[in-house]
């Protein structure tokens, strides 16, 4: 049977929290003492109960959120790529199989979030034009 690890980290939407695993009891059990919550977004760890985690636990809490730190930016890039391909299949629907009623349905949410979209990505893009003349 694999050894399990020291800590369980139950992910949530902005981070997790944090369970020292222990089976060294007499019930030969599974224990899930929470030592910690962990925020990935502002990098912060606020200790949990009576036990602080030790500087071994501290050490493998932060090298889990700089993992998931670094995850989560990869899905993220990932999601952008999946909105373009996205986009263009709803181009070939609306195009090619919508009816009136579909793109009544849709056009207006539609047009509106594009024109925002494009309003960042041009003003994002004159900005890093104006710090390339800097």
């Amino acid at each position: 049977m694999a050894e399990l690890p020291n800590l369980f980290f139950r992910v949530r939407e902005n981070g997790a929290t944090v369970f020292r695993l222990d089976t060294e009891n007499r019930q030969r059990r599974l224990d899930m003492q929470q030592i910690a919550v962990v925020n990935v977004n502002n990098s912060q760890i606020r200790h949990h109960g009576d036990e602080p985690p030790t500087e071994a636990e501290q050490a493998e809490i932060e090298s889990w959120m700089a993992d998931r730190q670094a995850l989560l930016a990869e899905r993220s890039i990932d999601n952008i790529f999946r909105a373009i391909d996205h986009l263009s299949r709803t181009a070939h629907w609306a195009q090619t199989k919508a009816s009136d009623a579909d793109l009544e349905q849709f056009t207006e949410p539609l047009l509106l979030a594009m024109h925002d979209l494009r309003s960042v990505l041009v003003r994002k893009k004159a900005d890093r034009m104006g710090h390339e003349n800097d």
